[in-house]
């Protein structure tokens, strides 16, 4: 055996009622003028975050929005500046955290996280920004945020519909991690642990939402699912949904859970430990693995085509243009040909394997 394993440094609280810790957990970090960021669906949370701040919090930016784009990050900067902020505390999903990631990777601000959805974003160094219609991502440590808070009862008033979606993008990064060219033992096995986890609260999750046990079983595997993706580097599935996310402003998570079945299949020939592991996880035989994943975002309600969620057809040959274009590492070659079947199979909702 032989492989190179980084650990990521930071900080993880998890616990039911562990949100009312954030006062404490950030003054830890020695800030004194914070700036609490929120989408603005989220506002009333990012409140009672400030309210648990008390004279901590500088104010609050409720702005943020899918993709990261340039745009509202100039907006942000100038909160930044003219709050004299030293800190971010993101309360809310994978948009909010990109935002304060972008902030840090200006700044070198510190970030708290709280997670209320389960993107992962938080336990990882990747950024992404979206300009003219591209959205570009990178890696830098300074983006990590330095504590994250899990509290499982923060997600209680997720609706099924993107309690679903969110935790099928966890498993995507999950899947991913199996077959990464960074992968390594360790990884594998938070790899497969997330899915395992995921695969079996989301059911309940979506039936019963204030269900504790799944609420905190689910955001572990999400937890999971952020470390691996922090740690190790992503293909081809990541690379199409940052396409079809950053270039047709798709919804980020819907994106990754339709996506995520096809670009499975596209690489089961190529990934045989990595079927396996999705296999065992989600009790189906490896050949299986693709459309396990597809049953499973079908079972919780999940949207299941690309045409779903605002894709138009004439633009799937745009898409996989772009896709191959700088294409990330993938265990199977990436061609232009393979590519487009694998996004007529998602337009259309096609049970990998059923083609």
């Amino acid at each position: 055996m032989d492989f190179t394993y980084q650990s990521l440094p930071g900080r993880v609280v998890f616990g039911p009622g562990k949100f009312s810790d954030v006062k404490t957990e950030t003054e830890r970090l020695g800030c004194k003028r914070v700036l609490v960021l929120s989408t603005p669906n989220q506002r009333f949370l990012a409140e009672q975050v400030a309210d648990q701040l008390g004279e901590l919090a500088a104010g609050i930016y409720d702005q943020a929005v899918m993709h990261v784009p340039v745009e509202t990050v100039a907006d942000v900067m100038a909160v930044v500046e003219q709050l004299d902020a030293d800190c971010c505390v993101s309360v809310g999903g994978g948009s909010t955290v990109g935002l304060a990631k972008a902030i840090a990777l200006k700044t070198a601000l510190p970030i708290l996280a709280i997670p209320t959805t389960y993107a992962g974003s938080e336990m990882t160094p990747v950024w992404g920004l979206t300009e003219d219609g591209i959205k570009t991502t990178g890696r830098d440590n300074r983006v990590l945020p330095k504590t994250v808070i899990y509290d499982p009862e923060l997600t209680f008033g997720l609706p099924d519909f993107i309690s679903g979606s969110s935790g099928m993008n966890a498993i995507a990064h999950c899947v991913e991690a199996l077959y990464s060219e960074t992968q390594n033992p360790v990884t594998s096995m938070m790899a497969e642990e997330g899915i395992r986890a995921l695969g079996e609260s989301l059911p309940v999750v979506v039936r019963e939402p204030e269900n504790l046990e799944a609420r905190s079983s689910a955001l572990f595997g999400a937890w999971l699912s952020g470390t691996v993706l922090g740690t190790v580097g992503m293909a081809l599935h990541h690379k199409l949904c940052h396409t079809l996310g950053g270039s047709f402003n798709l919804p980020h998570a819907e994106v990754h859970t339709v996506v995520l079945p096809h670009a499975t299949y596209f690489n089961k020939g190529h990934a045989p430990r990595a079927m396996a592991a999705i296999g065992r996880a989600l009790k189906v035989s490896p050949d299986d693995a693709a459309g396990a994943l597809f049953d499973l975002a079908k079972a919780i309600g999940s949207p299941l085509t690309l045409e779903q969620l605002g894709m138009k057809y004439e633009d799937l040959d745009r898409a996989a243009e772009i896709a191959t274009q700088k294409p990330y590492y993938n265990p199977r070659a990436v061609d232009r040909a393979g590519i487009r079947q694998l996004l007529e199979n998602a337009y259309q909702g096609i049970r990998p394997g059923k083609e």
